[in-house]
């Protein structure tokens, strides 16, 4: 009985131990796991010191393993083929205010082929209608079709993109309304009830909803990693205050815009509205 007791003793002093460093440190190193516990917080290392870093929704995983198992070596084709283009494009994009990574939805749409063009008469790297594209400033007609430039188009898109972007506040159905329009998502919405991508998909065409698992593919694909572009808006907000709770301010310092809530806003395209 008496062993029995100071057992029991013994291990309420190792729990009383094991709370305090909780308590005293809540950003040790080996403690940090259990208390990123149902966030969507990982660990990652930017000059070799612990960051965060944003995971891949779990239920993607077989579906962009498979996807990259099929496209992967086309991808690194298409990015050494037009890394021209790709600079053009993130210049553009950061000089507007929007994520660079949105980018990669051009390569969704067309595979950076300026030729590329849909029965549906979309056309360029940014697959835009000629109405569209005439109703955000380009030229088309007989002699000239500047969807097909990179540049005027990428600009006509991200005007496009911003304004979707401050009609929806979630990246997930910026990329959705691109592919099938903002009525489209809106009726989506509306018939689901919910703003939530995974849940009103099923509501969506088809190809809209493989387009944007293709973008958070293709994202993953070249970053190894996240964004605030692949996340829901309520994702978002989620990992931005899990951010301000559980990351140290030293290492917020040296991670600069990757970890500080502030600079994510702007630097991934959390748009002020205007």
């Amino acid at each position: 009985m008496k062993l029995n007791l100071l057992n029991q003793i013994g291990l309420f002093g190792i729990l009383i131990f094991f709370f305090d460093q909780v308590l005293a440190q809540p950003q040790n190193k080996m403690l940090l796991p259990y208390l990123m516990h149902d966030t969507l917080v990982t660990k990652a290392t930017v000059n070799n010191e612990e960051t965060t870093s944003i995971p891949l929704q779990s239920n993607l995983h077989n579906y962009v393993d498979r996807y990259l198992d099929a496209n992967g070596a086309l991808l690194d084709q298409i990015k050494e083929r037009n890394s021209d283009k790709l600079k053009t494009i993130q210049q553009i994009l950061v000089k507007r205010g929007l994520p660079e990574g949105l980018m990669y939805l051009a390569i969704v749409e067309s595979e950076l082929k300026n030729r590329a063009t849909s029965r549906a008469g979309a056309a360029g790297i940014w697959q835009l209608m000629p109405e569209t594209a005439r109703t955000l400033g380009l030229k088309v007609n007989a002699k000239t079709d500047q969807r097909r430039q990179i540049y005027q188009s990428s600009v006509a898109a991200a005007q496009y993109l911003k304004a979707l972007y401050k009609q929806f506040d979630d990246w997930l159905l910026v990329v959705a309304a691109y592919n099938c329009g903002a009525g489209n998502v809106f009726k989506a919405i509306k018939k689901s009830g919910s703003r939530n991508f995974w849940k009103m998909q099923r509501y969506l065409p088809a190809e809209t909803s493989s387009h944007v698992k293709h973008f958070i593919a293709i994202h993953f694909h070249y970053e190894e990693n996240g964004s605030m572009l692949t996340l829901t808006k309520k994702e978002r907000i989620r990992y931005l205050e899990s951010l301000d709770k559980i990351v140290p301010q030293e290492v917020k310092q040296k991670a600069g815009a990757l970890t500080d809530s502030s600079n994510l806003r702007s630097n991934y395209g959390i748009i002020a509205q205007q």
